[in-house]
């Protein structure tokens, strides 16, 4: 990993309560264009990464994961492949607001999360985490969850609802929906087992306002 020069992997005290040097400078100076960004959360080996940045090529993707070991594949791909708009970032999803500047990203991909089912501070589609992405995102910027988890699926829509959010798509269970296009139908390791073993997938897209202040539903 240390060999790629498309992999950030900043040490803990270089973004602890502090700006990375690349905040805010992401279009300058890593892709050297003025093309939108968008992020993948929890990316793993990166399939949605690397999958979304081969169908759009003006587009600059950056995958997010604390786990290095698979990060590299997805990064070995992108270097064999000589994509110029891939990045990853190897930190802690908690620490993104030091990577990212206000409207720095037009987009979020969250792929098959961990449902923190007894934490919901802890869901990438909390309340927490949302406030986290208003620093950052433009306004009205996309959020997409695509999920095996029935349960955060279902939690989501309520944070979505409750904050009277946009919703652009919604459906519970995405292979027999209308929706599937070619961006939907790329798949993560992890949803290939999923779908092995018969579990629908769920897909949720909406906007995000940046002005107003987020709301947590109550748990059931």
């Amino acid at each position: 990993m240390e060999t790629f020069d498309h992999v950030i992997q900043a040490s803990f005290d270089e973004v602890f309560q502090k700006d990375y040097k690349l905040k805010g400078n992401w279009n300058t100076d890593f892709f050297k264009n003025t093309n939108p960004i968008v992020l993948e959360l929890g990316c793993g080996k990166g399939e949605y990464t690397v999958g979304l940045a081969k169908l759009n090529p003006n587009i600059n993707y950056v995958g997010i994961d604390i786990k290095g070991a698979r990060m590299w594949r997805g990064a070995r791909t992108a270097k064999d492949d000589n994509m110029n708009n891939v990045a990853f970032v190897r930190t802690r999803i908690d620490l993104i607001n030091s990577f990212f500047a206000p409207e720095e990203i037009s987009e979020i991909w969250i792929t098959f999360p961990d449902p923190q089912p007894k934490k919901s501070h802890k869901r990438l589609t909390s309340s927490r985490f949302l406030g986290y992405y208003q620093k950052f995102v433009k306004n009205d910027g996309i959020i997409n969850l695509k999920t095996d988890s029935a349960e955060l699926y279902a939690y989501t829509k309520k944070v979505v609802e409750l904050n009277q959010l946009e919703v652009l798509a919604d459906t519970d269970d995405l292979y027999r929906s209308t929706i599937v296009d070619e961006i939907l139908s790329i798949r993560t390791f992890y949803e290939q087992q999923f779908l092995g073993k018969g579990k629908p997938i769920t897909y949720l897209r909406f906007k995000l306002k940046n002005n107003i202040y987020l709301e947590e539903p109550e748990e059931e």
